[in-house]
């Protein structure tokens, strides 16, 4: 057999994949004798492409459907695309634009097509990337938050809301986006790390009959012309004389209230709060106490409105309004002056624009008793938040939970079924179809010659969350005419064989700036549709951040391209390279390095399957060395499997692997194929060989959830397999029997190599000289038993035990172990020799002074587990006979 000498990742990924996906071996159906686990995807948007965020998210999922797959289970990993709202349309307008084509120039159903059009040529490309990664997903269950029967579940659950009085209308303020011309939720606006500098500035207004002024600090001075009260503390003596009185607002001489408010905090700017109830949410929270006005001075587009009353900014963008007035004022005398101060400023999640408070008709989701559930199911651990510490945040939120505004004014998403017949604010009915639509406004209205042609549906769209939080269920087709009943607003179970059998989902992996957006959602819908939890387990990921920490983004110049990643070091080594350093929920310092070293990984398993496949084998008897290395790496594969299991269950994906890379690097290859290895030309025998090619699939098969490709390419060589044999369906090991003194010998003769190999690289002794050891222990079983491992690997000629010391020897210590290596006499440089045991009492005197000093601690003795308690006293034994063999050496040099 013919193997190439190095790795051909390219090769093997595109050849693999395609075979898995030839023989189904993603496709998962229902299945009464085996387990379910399932996942669905987050769905990424259909505009995105592959990011690092991406690559780390489904490099864990594939991890977790890998194994269950092997482990038995009916695994189903679901995949599916966001039809994302703002971000699409956004992306459609942008195209029409450069096809010279104004959004404003078309119907909705023209623009509509374009969508489609648009969709079904760039709205599958994030997917295909997938399949490079290896995503092992049911790809024929793909699924897209616009297709025909997602929409329908949306529409539906929509108007059972309505009818169950969750679903209202009404005004409220909201987030607009300007630039996107829709409200956002409060989850969309972000909030930069890095704070901006803002202007505080200062503004005189005048008390109407009276020569008093009152000063207010503003940092948007736009908004002045809606003002409509002046508020300040009733507490605050030195304006508390005011509260009744008049204030007038400059340029237009409005009169406002001035009004007392605990809200106003005496120290902040001036310790008076101009109210603009139309433009601050918390301005808006005032003017509903007191009654005050609304003005609504600034259009959709940013724009402001005649509303202002000053003609000269009218059509003006706010900014620019900003900009002028600031003259205006100074000119005027009203400006006062300005101080400088950092704050966050909260812009558009999609467009980056500052977001506006705007007061507005919108469509919105009382949460506060929905959410009930789902707050307590995550609180008591049914569905469990890892890392724990995101209950914190997710119980923060949740208990200050807000109406949920649903709706977008956008013509590319689920439309609101909300259909008007009349000019009153609740002149509509809600309803699944124009048809019921009709009838419902014939009943409500009393008049029975109502038609199609007098009702308009409602404009807008539904935010893409309210579509996106039904995705455990809507894969499945849940809310289908079979199986949802639209009397008690539940889905019932025994009518859907798919969504029985995969729901609830066994683990949701995501992100968690997207707790709130999507998993409390989730959760939620649920409850209030199933009565049971979407998912056991949420894992949520970190951020992939460059080695500045700073968030990986296109825009920043500092994220790699995922597939030019694969591409240029495979998709095994990329997989693995994202898990070194990505525990769950914390950020992942991206270093390439890391890839490097999944690259460096690969090789290193390749080398090994060529050196072992490579090997004749031929004779008999197995050497005595070669029976205790297969006892040894049994014993040590058995633990490391208890281990990764472990992991596993904890969901400590990052240290799964790294158990899994120490056992392949250090004690496969770097151990065992060392202590087994035939001498240049010679046989190995065919038990060891047997024996060998076992631990080899069996590591392979602990690897091939991180390293699908390599660990699918050697397991197709090491042996002849039948039909449907291949590694990805093959069973998950068992963890077998253990033997802990073995462990204990091997780690004590592994330290013994170690060091001979050392005292040869010092000393320039070539690995090829052989030499004579002497032991002189205490407790020789250790070295007993791997005797013949030591001769061979270390090239030990002779191994002897004494109870003397050897002269004229090159020796070293370990712990109260002493070793002999004898040289010719005189090839000795005893003052070497003195400095260098030096050197090492000194060392080991301080590190035993350190562990007393931890152990004279009473809040550490007391306070640490029993068994670290119990290590640092071993240290200390082994240190104080160190030291005492190490004196006693010093002095026998005289």
């Amino acid at each position: 057999m013919s193997l190439s000498s190095k790795y051909e990742s390219q090769q093997v990924e595109d050849k693999w994949y395609q075979h898995w996906m030839d023989k189904g071996y993603f496709k998962a159906k229902v299945n009464p004798q085996k387990e379910p686990f399932t996942i669905v995807i987050p769905p990424p948007n259909v505009t995105g492409v592959l990011h690092m965020g991406h690559m780390l998210n489904n490099t864990i999922q594939d991890v977790l459907i890998r194994k269950a797959r092997m482990e038995g289970k009916e695994a189903l990993w679901v995949p599916g695309t966001d039809h994302a709202s703002i971000a699409t349309e956004a992306k459609v307008v942008r195209m029409l634009r450069e096809k010279g084509i104004k959004k404003s120039d078309l119907s909705r159903d023209e623009f509509m097509k374009h969508s489609w059009e648009w969709k079904e040529k760039y709205g599958g490309i994030i997917l295909e990337q997938l399949k490079k990664l290896g995503a092992s997903c049911d790809w024929d269950r793909t699924a897209f938050t616009m297709d025909d029967a997602y929409y329908k579940a949306v529409i539906r659950v929509f108007v059972d809301l309505y009818k169950k009085g969750y679903i209202y209308r009404g005004w409220r303020m909201v987030n607009w986006d300007v630039e996107a011309q829709t409200t956002v939720s409060n989850e969309e606006v972000i909030y930069a790390d890095k704070e901006e500098v803002s202007k505080l500035y200062k503004v005189q207004y005048s008390i109407k009959d009276s020569d008093e002024k009152v000063i207010i600090a503003t940092q948007r001075p736009e908004t002045i012309m809606g003002d409509t009260g002046i508020a300040v503390n009733p507490k605050d003596d030195r304006f508390k004389h005011l509260i009744g009185k008049k204030a007038l607002v400059p340029f237009i001489n409005r009169e406002i209230p001035i009004i007392g408010d605990d809200y106003v905090d005496i120290e902040f700017g001036t310790g008076c709060l101009k109210v603009t109830p139309a433009h601050d949410p918390n301005d808006y929270e005032i003017g509903q106490r007191h009654n005050l006005d609304v003005i609504d001075t600034i259009n959709l587009d940013g724009t402001l409105n005649e509303k202002c009353e000053v003609p000269a900014y009218v059509g003006m963008d706010r900014f620019a309004v900003r900009k002028q007035i600031i003259k205006d004022l100074d000119e005027a005398g009203y400006l006062m002056g300005f101080e400088e101060f950092t704050t966050k400023i909260g812009r558009s999640e999609r467009t980056d624009t500052v977001i506006e408070p705007k007061l507005s008709l919108q469509w919105f989701i009382n949460m506060k008793d929905i959410s009930k559930t789902a707050h307590e199911v995550v609180m008591n651990d049914e569905v469990e938040l890892l890392p724990s510490k995101f209950k914190n945040t997710y119980n923060h939120w949740m208990e200050n939970v807000r109406d949920w505004c649903i709706s977008r004014q956008l013509w590319w998403g689920q439309r609101i079924p909300a259909y008007f017949y009349g000019e009153g604010d609740d002149d509509f009915v809600v309803a699944e179809s124009l048809e019921e639509a009709v009838e419902l406004a014939r009943q409500k209205s009393g008049t029975n010659d109502l038609t199609a042609a007098d009702l308009h549906q409602d404009e807008d769209v539904l935010d893409t969350w309210a579509s996106s939080w039904l995705f455990p269920m809507a894969v499945f087709d849940g809310f289908n005419d079979g199986c949802f009943d639209k009397e008690t607003g539940k889905i019932i179970k025994g009518k859907n064989a798919d969504l029985d059998y995969f729901y609830p989902t066994s683990v949701l992996v995501t992100a968690p700036e997207i707790l709130f957006f999507w998993v409390a959602r989730m959760i939620i819908a649920g409850y209030e549709y199933m009565d049971e939890k979407p998912f056991k387990h949420v894992y949520l990921t970190g951020i992939v951040r460059d080695k500045q920490r700073r968030k990986m983004s296109k825009s920043l110049g500092n994220s790699p391209d995922p597939l030019d990643l694969i591409r240029d070091y495979g998709a095994d080594a990329v997989r693995t390279g994202m898990l070194f350093s990505s525990p769950a929920g914390n950020d992942l310092l991206y270093d390439e390095k890391l890839v490097e070293q999944g690259r460096n990984f690969a090789n290193k398993i390749w080398n090994a399957f060529r050196l072992v496949k490579g090997w004749e084998v031929k004779g008999n008897s197995t050497p005595g060395e070669n029976t205790v290395a297969i006892q040894w790496f049994d014993s040590r594969f058995n633990e490391t499997l208890a281990e990764i299991e472990d992991h596993f269950n904890k969901f400590r994906i990052s240290d799964a692997l790294m158990s899994t890379y120490k056992l392949i690097w250090n004690d496969f290859c770097s151990w065992y194929l060392e202590m087994i290895k035939p001498a240049y030309g010679e046989p190995i025998d065919p038990a060891t060989y047997e024996v060998t090619l076992n631990f080899f699939e069996k590591i392979m098969k602990i690897l091939h959830p991180f390293m699908p490709f390599i660990t699918e390419e050697i397991w197709s060589e090491l042996r002849d397999r039948g039909i449907d044999q291949d590694i990805i369906v093959s069973a998950w090991p068992i963890i077998g029997g253990t033997d802990e003194r073995l462990t204990q010998n091997a780690e004590k003769a592994f330290e013994l190599i170690s060091q001979i190999r050392n005292v040869r690289s010092s000393k320039g002794i070539s690995p090829k000289d052989s030499l004579d050891l002497f032991i002189r222990a205490n407790e020789q079983e250790a070295y007993q038993r791997f005797a013949g491992v030591i001769r061979k690997v270390a090239n030990i000629d002779e191994l002897k035990f004494t109870e003397a010391k050897v002269e004229n020897a090159l020796s070293f210590v370990i712990k109260s172990d002493e070793f002999y290596l004898p040289l010719p006499e005189g090839s000795i440089d005893v003052a070497a020799e003195k400095e260098e045991i030096t050197k090492e009492l000194e060392y080991t005197k301080g590190f035993l002074n350190s562990v007393m000093k931890k152990l004279s601690n009473e809040k550490f003795v007391n306070g640490a587990p029993e068994q670290v308690v119990v290590n640092e006293k071993k240290k200390l034994a082994d240190a104080e006979a160190k030291i005492k063999v190490l004196e006693e050496k010093l002095a026998s040099l005289g």
